[in-house]
């Protein structure tokens, strides 16, 4: 029986994330030159360097930790703490790493004082907005309103596109409910379910009056814009299912993963064709011609939270870099 979950999924993260790094930007033909056919499948340096994946990743986790020890969980406590650490990680000597301009933009926003309703970055769903936003789907004792807001917050926070904040929840969901023993199977027809539950949903004591934008009618048709672009990428998600090829690159059945729902499609999709062995499911995403660490991590996130820390290499647990930090986190949630 799977154990230590939340470190499993929070330490996945970081593995799919440093095995990913240095594949970013390359082509297929550029991976398999440099790392072989069989390649990459181990991670390298010590410690093995992570990006601004699993940075930010930890800021969110951070941030959540603090509102959680201070109940009730509400987006007045949640968000002035994810303000100060997203804050925080801008002016870091340890953001190096290729960080995305619409984080960068939106943070500085935020460490001027400008609200966050106008720092955010309205017309992004970068994959940015939601790979991060595993620890709101580890963080138990959370109603499923609380879980849908914070997961929408903290992608609105930077990236404002409806499919930014759709795309993150539906990655934390995801992450919940295999922490808590879904089949990985069931994971597409659940998460169209929600796609459809929640398609005019709008949370507004999360988003405040982030939906009022030029030619928006009302929140309803904001947020269905983001719930209507991640049903058509779960299609392609099932056609690739339907068809499993576990040697080619996943980016090209469901995206290049630089935008939120293709990166939490081809993520799962890397999962999924793997979803007993987490070691080729981050390699499949490391393997890929798009945005290989966010992949990675995602599909390390989603592993991680099915099969626990026990699953993974145990040298990796020590060379990994924020090592005793993403401990932290895990132990919080165990």
């Amino acid at each position: 029986m799977a154990t230590q979950r939340a470190s499993g999924a929070i330490f996945g993260l970081a593995y799919g994330d440093a095995l990913g790094a240095p594949t970013e930007f390359l082509t297929m033909k550029q991976i398999v030159r440099r790392n072989g056919l069989d390649g990459p499948r181990d991670l390298t340096g010590d410690p093995a360097l992570v990006t601004d994946d699993t940075q930010m990743a930890l800021a969110v986790a951070d941030g959540l930790l603090d509102a959680l020890a201070n109940p009730p969980f509400t987006p007045d406590l949640v968000t002035p703490m994810w303000r100060r650490r997203f804050v925080d990680w801008l002016h870091s000597p340890d953001n190096n790493r290729a960080p995305g301009n619409t984080c960068l933009r939106a943070c500085r926003g935020l460490s001027g004082g400008v609200p966050w309703v106008e720092a955010t970055q309205h017309g992004s769903k970068g994959c940015g907005a939601n790979m991060r936003v595993a620890p709101v789907g580890l963080a138990p004792g959370l109603s499923a309103e609380q879980r849908s807001g914070a997961a929408q917050l903290q992608a609105a926070m930077t990236h404002g596109h409806p499919t930014g904040l759709a795309a993150s929840e539906l990655t934390a969901y995801a992450v919940w409910w295999l922490r808590e023993g879904m089949a990985p199977s069931d994971l597409p027809a659940a998460l169209r379910d929600h796609c459809h539950a929640e398609r005019t949903t709008y949370h507004e004591r999360w988003l405040g009056a982030l939906w009022q934008r030029p030619a928006i009618d009302s929140p309803e048709a904001f947020i269905a814009r983001g719930w209507d672009e991640c049903l058509r990428a779960l299609d392609r998600l099932d056609a690739a299912l339907a068809r499993p090829d576990r040697d080619s690159d996943p980016c090209l059945q469901t995206g290049a993963g630089w935008i939120a729902e293709e990166a939490l499609m081809t993520g799962l999709l890397c999962f999924l064709l793997f979803p007993d062995d987490p070691v080729s499911a981050i390699w499949r995403g490391a393997a890929s011609s798009g945005d290989s660490d966010s992949i990675a991590c995602l599909a390390g996130s989603f592993a991680g939270a099915r099969l626990g820390m026990d699953a993974w290499p145990p040298a990796w647990r020590e060379r990994i870099e924020y090592a005793d930090h993403l401990a932290r986190v895990g132990a919080a949630w165990d």
